[in-house]
């Protein structure tokens, strides 16, 4: 598996790239400092996974990860952060990121965020969740928002938090996977969401889920 480090920090990147190293079928191909130096490399070379920092000079990730996704929509790129980024979230979300993780995250749950996005999940640091949650918990819009969905419609928004394909869903309520499709276009429709990350975002925003 083909791995590419975005971020300004070599100390961070060497790190990292040690650490993935120790991981059998897991390699760091490529590296970049910067934005731009990040869409050169992609323009060059396809990679399995992207891990991406939000704060760079140049061109930061949030417009790295638009232009990218506009040259090869199906990246996968998950989302390196600090404490205090939650406000570019969904950015980040809305240019395409299928990931997010705290820079001093463990080994394991590294694996684990490439894995899950590898077979077409989203992964979301779980440290990171708990953080969002302590800074959403204030919003008080949320009760309007939650009157917009049915409690068919929430019941299946859950699901996709869980992980769960459309067809797993469906097999899950007893419905087709057709029906599970029609809800869930309402649902982005409804909360203005474009993915599954986007609606995992909403759900926890809302404290639709708890951590």
């Amino acid at each position: 598996m083909e791995i590419l480090l975005v971020d300004d920090h070599s100390l961070f990147r060497n790190g990292l790239k040690m650490l993935l190293h120790t991981l059998p079928g897991y390699e760091v191909t490529g590296e970049a400092a910067n934005g731009r130096a990040f869409l050169d490399l992609i323009a060059k070379h396809d990679y399995d996974i992207i891990f991406l920092d939000i704060e760079m000079p140049d061109i930061n990730g949030i417009e790295a990860a638009k232009r990218a996704i506009e040259i090869k929509p199906d990246l996968r790129i998950i989302t390196l952060s600090m404490y205090g980024d939650e406000e570019y979230y969904d950015q980040m979300i809305d240019a395409g990121a299928k990931g997010f993780l705290l820079k001093n995250t463990n080994l394991q749950e590294v694996k684990t965020a490439i894995d899950t996005v590898m077979t077409g999940g989203n992964y979301f640091s779980q440290e990171l969740m708990q953080n969002l949650l302590r800074n959403y918990r204030s919003i008080r819009e949320v009760k309007d928002q939650e009157a917009e969905l049915s409690d068919r419609e929430i019941e299946i928004l859950l699901l996709i938090c869980s992980g769960l394909s459309n067809q797993e869903i469906g097999e899950r309520l007893f419905i087709s996977k057709r029906t599970v499709e029609k809800h869930r276009a309402n649902i982005l429709c409804k909360t203005c969401c474009k993915n599954t990350a986007g609606l995992v975002m909403y759900a926890i925003k809302n404290q639709l889920i708890t951590m």
